[in-house]
């Protein structure tokens, strides 16, 4: 593979698992120096800190806590580390019924989803190099409005929503901000969080391969790939933009 991230330093949030893992794994194909990944779950997190070898190093740590940010930062400072580039992908996805919603619900998407990523950001931004890239993932729900899931999809409405923004707050720095935004991806959010069967996920991936031109589900490198143009000097004019990678499924 060609080395277009060599010496870079780069952070994934929910990098233990599916697209967070996969951005990390193709990171350090690409020649990274080093990449720190996060997640909540210790042993799934150094798991895949095994398999990503010694460019990666894992930190336990929950989004949704300003005091886990301040050790991951903290982390970072111990290895004298500036950061290239971050990628807010951790995050959450669990139906709701509008109607039966509890408060408790509202609060753990909105904490995981939204506070998750402007705290990372915000947390980071003092280790963050002048013309860094900072890519946050939201999701194809936030504009297509797909039923049961209300709050996940306003969650990454929000995420998109910091992108635009950020992209003029950090204009001064040269940092760019741009959304990246995944269709249907097999990743164990499917399980874990929609609580689907191996039948549920096989019907979806059916449905997705009538109804996406492109044929068939995304697997997480694929989403991984269009991450890293993102962060990449290939894509130094691109900023403020939502990337679709959802092979075709919301534009038609």
């Amino acid at each position: 593979m060609s080395a277009k991230f060599l010496n870079h330093v780069s952070v994934v949030t929910g990098g233990s698992t599916g697209i967070g893992f996969s951005i990390a794994q193709a990171l350090i194909a690409q020649g990274t120096k080093r990449v720190y990944i996060t997640g909540r779950s210790a042993r799934t997190l150094n798991k895949a800190a095994v398999q990503l070898g010694n460019a990666a190093v894992a930190v336990v740590s929950d989004v949704s806590s300003l005091s886990d940010l301040e050790n991951l930062k903290s982390e970072i400072d111990k290895h004298g580390d500036k950061l290239d580039s971050v990628f807010a992908n951790a995050g959450i996805c669990e139906k709701n019924e509008m109607g039966k919603t509890g408060e408790a619900e509202f609060d753990k998407t909105f904490e995981i989803n939204v506070k998750g990523v402007f705290y990372t950001v915000q947390t980071l931004l003092p280790l963050v190099k002048d013309g860094a890239s900072l890519v946050l993932t939201a999701s194809i729900c936030a504009n297509n409005g797909m039923e049961g899931l209300s709050l996940y999809n306003a969650s990454k409405a929000a995420v998109r929503s910091f992108a635009r923004t950020w992209a003029n707050d950090f204009r001064d720095r040269k940092i760019r901000v741009n959304a990246l935004s995944p269709g249907f991806t097999l990743t164990s959010l499917m399980e874990n969080g929609l609580n689907m069967d191996k039948e549920q996920i096989e019907t979806m991936k059916e449905n997705t391969a009538r109804n996406a031109p492109a044929g068939y589900m995304a697997e997480p490198a694929e989403i991984a790939t269009a991450a890293l143009f993102l962060a990449s000097q290939d894509a130094k004019y691109v900023n403020g933009i939502e990337l679709t990678v959802d092979g075709g499924v919301s534009q038609i």
